[in-house]
């Protein structure tokens, strides 16, 4: 696969997992879930939105982003790991960047994808 078509699936599948993840369904009072999708600037996002017993709500879930080939997770607030839904769809774990570890990203091992 040349790396055009590659970054094209990339792109593909990262708005699905965004995608999947947004379509879950909030409880009542519950703030929402936004789908941010921005394939120009290879940013995806999903943020919560609203209001909940503390007050206003806002806040990144996980930032996903396409940088130098490679899936660079930005920040994860999934319990069990947005690697392991990107893993699931096809992207192999050389080409997932652990961005949030530390000052120096670090690729996705076996230890951070368990």
């Amino acid at each position: 696969m040349d790396q055009v078509s590659k970054l094209d699936n990339y792109r593909r599948i990262l708005q699905q997992v965004v995608e999947k993840h947004a379509g879950v369904k909030s409880l009542e009072g519950q703030p929402e879930s936004v789908p941010i999708c921005d394939p120009v600037h290879d940013n995806y996002l999903l943020m919560s939105v609203g209001w909940d017993k503390t007050g206003r709500a806002h806040y990144i879930i996980f930032h996903l982003r396409l940088k130098e080939g490679k899936v660079w997770v930005e920040w994860d607030g999934i319990e069990y790991g947005i690697a392991h839904d990107l893993l699931e769809a096809g992207i192999p774990k050389e080409d997932i960047i652990m961005a949030f570890y530390g000052r120096e990203p670090r690729p996705l091992t076996e230890l951070v994808a368990a």
